[in-house]
């Protein structure tokens, strides 16, 4: 063992025009980190832009995280 930490998966990417959860539509990606990737994008339901950020996959468990997060910032 080399004492490296072994690389992770990134999140996938979502391209321009995809749709989320059959309410948001994917316009661009805004930054990467270490617990995923914010998008900006429209929510076809109220016309207005919103930023969705979508988790790392091994970091789903940190949902109630993000929940917190985004109560916060509404």
């Amino acid at each position: 063992m080399s004492g490296q930490v072994p690389r992770q998966e990134p999140t996938a990417r979502l391209d321009p025009g995809a749709l989320i959860d059959g309410r948001y539509r994917v316009l661009r990606e805004l930054g990467r980190g270490g617990m995923g990737a914010v998008y900006l994008a429209e929510d076809v339901a109220l016309e207005r832009k919103v930023a969705v950020k979508v988790a790392r996959t091994e970091l789903r468990w940190a949902l109630s995280r993000f929940r917190r997060e985004a109560a916060a910032l509404a």
